[in-house]
């Protein structure tokens, strides 16, 4: 693959003018936050390829497995943060979601599918836990939203299907229903258009490295089907352990969020 050199590297940079530009055209306000993001993607890609420089050499599973844990505990707390939750209750379910759905999509592509003769190979075993565990965060944070806001806001329905049925299963059936499609949709839209509008990074990464367009399609076709069961798993296994905290022993909805600072 070519290298970038630093002068080309800093010319990139240079095509933010116009977005810049344009902000100051239509005075939005954004310019500030878009150096600000720029800057700290730049500092922590620079970091995590230095990480990962380190990683790769040494290759050690229970380094490996930390890095993936750190992951887990990041993701989890982003999408507690977003979502608006008690860090002091929902941060374990979250947790707990992320690690078990890993430990079965990595399980499952890793020793069964690509069925590599070394399972903690970082160069496998970090990358592909990444890109399940970055698509899954978007995407609980929607579902997990649509979740919490629809127990908030329509307690209601809630009260009559559980005083008519009986049954808590029943009563939430609702909730779930609308956070895994508000929460799936997209991916689903994004999978539907890979290869006629879009041309996936890991496949076009592949093709760049020098693989074969077969091998990097054959790839990109086993990951995005990775990311659907990996973003699947977390979500529903995040709602399910958190209704252990969010009624109570007689089946009444606890209060849900964080109050917001000044109320």
């Amino acid at each position: 693959m070519t290298d970038i050199g630093i002068f080309n590297l800093t010319l990139g940079f240079t095509i933010l003018a116009i977005p810049v530009l344009v902000f100051h055209y239509y005075r939005v306000r954004m310019v500030k936050d878009l150096f600000i993001s720029v800057a700290r993607m730049v500092v922590q890609l620079f970091l995590v390829a230095v990480y990962l420089e380190w990683i790769f050499e040494i290759n050690n599973p229970w380094i490996n497995s930390l890095w993936v844990f750190i992951m887990v505990l990041i993701g989890a707390g982003t999408i507690v943060h977003r979502v608006r939750l008690n860090w002091y209750i929902f941060l374990l379910p979250f947790i707990l979601a992320g690690l078990l759905s890993m430990a079965i999509i990595d399980g499952f592509f890793l020793g069964l599918i690509i069925q590599l003769d070394y399972f903690f190979d970082a160069r496998y075993f970090i990358p592909i836990s990444g890109m399940v565990l970055g698509n899954s965060i978007n995407h609980n944070i929607v579902g997990l939203t649509t979740y919490f806001d629809g127990l908030s806001q329509r307690k209601e329905l809630y009260y009559f299907i559980l005083t008519n049925s009986g049954s808590r299963k029943h009563a939430i059936r609702p909730y779930i229903q609308e956070a895994l499609i508000k929460g799936l949709n997209p991916l689903l839209a994004n999978m539907s258009v890979i290869g006629l509008i879009s041309l996936p990074g890991m496949m076009t990464g592949q093709i760049l490295g020098g693989a074969s367009p077969a091998t990097a399609i054959k790839y990109q076709v086993m990951i995005m089907v990775a990311i659907f069961a990996g973003c699947t798993m977390i979500l529903i296994m995040s709602v399910l352990y958190s209704n252990f905290f969010v009624f109570d022993g007689y089946g009444n909805i606890r209060p849900l969020r964080k109050k917001k600072s000044g109320k």
